[in-house]
């Protein structure tokens, strides 16, 4: 990941070291705001969502679609062409 630095506003890098994240190499300023960290999730706020009604089957079924209605979409030739042909 790049972001900015928030010291000297210089473009950073991602870091090659044991340490993730990005670090300017203006000032030496270090960040993991890109990486998301310091943003995990607990463990049993994860395990809730299995509880929640818009990851039920159903919903998830009705939001992607069944894959005869996308078959549905295509001509032959689209299907053979989607599946690796010429």
């Amino acid at each position: 990941m790049r972001c900015s630095c928030r010291v000297c506003d210089t473009y950073m890098i991602q870091a090659e070291s044991a340490v993730l994240g990005c670090v300017c190499p203006e000032c030496g300023y270090r960040c993991t705001d890109c990486l998301g960290t310091d943003t995990v999730v607990p463990r049993d706020r994860i395990s809730s969502l299995a509880l929640d009604p818009r990851f039920s089957p159903e919903s998830l079924e009705a939001a992607q679609g069944s894959p005869e209605e996308e078959d549905d979409r295509y001509g032959e030739e689209d299907i053979y062409y989607r599946d690796g042909g010429y």
